[in-house]
């Protein structure tokens, strides 16, 4: 099933492509009468991509809500827990230094936006809030006032936290909370069992989602901006190149089963430009490359927040695009500032509509950079997002699985052809020092 549903994502990705175009080509694209058009046909295959998401949304906060604190629960104490998270957080530290970094080499290498020579007409709406960026409203939003709005928004940061206090107090309690343990892990098995519901939809949504996105705006949207796509993908791959390399020194010849374990999970979320969309996927598929449920179900949530490769070598690229496509020069001290300053404004925001997008706006300004300028990359921002989203799952995946190999707990590897299990894999029982600390 899950080969299958690999072939039926792709096949929807390459027949999104051939009816788009020639939606675009028999309703005669680039007339106002036609874009108009096209705009409402768009508006309807996007329906089935919207629903799809809507779906995709329902699982995210049961399941890291489950996931989560079973896992905590069942690191056994908290030194445990203190270990895997700052070992996850080291590695999210490196690998965003490394993205932001590549980034910045390589638009400086391709220069992507040298030939544009545009003039700042004025601000533009942008339709981005950075107000939602300071630091205030950052730190603050990172404590969640209610575990019902956490939930009810999906944030995940705040779920992740809220996670963490009750993963921590039950294993402070120990075994009069045996039986609300075994309640989430139930919950785990459902949701992960309505995920393998929700995924035998996801060929429909891919292809309506690229059919609506090339009838709208064109086949020459996939063209227009080829230099500055090609560079953005280049350095992907660079990055890929990289993630799986230093997963190679740490975990050894294995690193080339799990590209292989993750494959659906790219696909879709390169399919659908969401790395939302492949979280039930990619948890599963990191429990049966052997890496244990308690660290896949806490630092793949922690990732989700804090670990977003694509999207940072992303907004390094666009940044300096926008720069270059203006003429605004910056010295070598501005561009190591700049990464800095994208570092930490990434930080937390992953269910933010446009993240990137914002992060970028919010920047721009700090450095004299025209914010109409993030409506250079708007037209292909779908695009772009496809290859950042891959690339978020495999940077989550890797980190996942150099911490379980850091724990020395990475176990032998499923059959990679047999079916997944729609539930998390045997956890151990609560270890004997948190029941007799009840």
């Amino acid at each position: 099933m899950a080969r299958r549903l690999t072939y039926f994502i792709l096949a929807g990705l390459v027949l999104g492509i051939v009816v788009g175009w020639a939606l675009n080509a028999a309703l005669h694209g680039g007339t106002p009468a036609g874009d108009a058009q096209l705009k409402t046909v768009a508006g309807y295959f996007s329906i089935l991509t919207q629903v799809f998401l809507h779906l995709i949304k329902m699982i995210i906060a049961p399941l890291v809500l489950s996931t989560l604190i079973v896992g905590i629960a069942h690191m056994g104490d908290t030194s445990a827990l203190g270990r895997v998270g700052l070992r996850a957080f080291a590695w999210f530290v490196s690998a965003s230094l490394v993205s932001l970094t590549l980034g910045l080499i390589l638009v400086r290498t391709f220069k992507p936006g040298v030939d544009l020579h545009l003039v700042a007409a004025g601000a533009a709406d942008a339709k981005v809030d950075r107000a939602a960026f300071t630091l205030e409203k950052f730190v603050t939003h990172i404590f969640p006032e209610s575990m019902v709005s956490a939930l009810a928004s999906n944030d995940i940061l705040q779920i992740v936290v809220f996670s963490i206090f009750v993963g921590v107090a039950i294993t402070a309690v120990g075994t009069p909370a045996r039986p609300l343990v075994t309640a989430l892990e139930a919950l785990a098995k459902v949701v992960l069992q309505v995920t393998d519901y929700v995924m035998r939809f996801a060929p429909v949504a891919v292809f309506a989602a690229v059919t609506a996105s090339i009838a709208e705006r064109g086949p020459s949207i996939l063209k227009t901006y080829g230099y500055f796509m090609g560079s953005f993908y280049a350095g992907l791959a660079l990055l890929w190149a990289l993630l799986v390399g230093a997963c190679f020194l740490i975990v050894g010849r294995r690193t080339g089963l799990l590209v292989r374990y993750i494959r659906d999970p790219i696909v879709l979320a390169f399919s659908t430009a969401s790395s939302e969309a492949a979280f039930p996927r990619t948890l599963e598929a990191l429990e049966r490359f052997g890496v244990p449920p308690r660290i896949a179900s806490f630092v793949l949530p922690l990732g989700y927040s804090f670990n977003l490769d694509g999207s940072m070598m992303y907004m390094t690229f666009a940044s300096i695009f926008i720069a270059e496509a203006y003429g605004v020069h910056l010295s070598l001290t501005q561009e190591i500032l700049m990464l800095l300053t994208l570092m930490v404004t990434s930080k937390g925001v992953a269910g933010v509509p446009r993240a990137s997008l914002v992060v970028i706006t919010a920047t721009l300004s700090q450095f004299n950079i025209p914010e109409a300028g993030i409506l250079l990359v708007l037209a292909v921002d779908h695009f772009l997002d496809m290859g950042r989203s891959a690339t978020n799952v495999v940077g989550n995946a890797v980190a996942s699985t150099v911490v379980a190999r850091w724990e020395g707990e990475l176990e032998t590897p499923a059959p990679i052809d047999v079916e997944p299990p729609h539930a998390p894999s045997h956890r151990p029982p609560l270890p004997a020092g948190a029941e007799e600390r009840a």
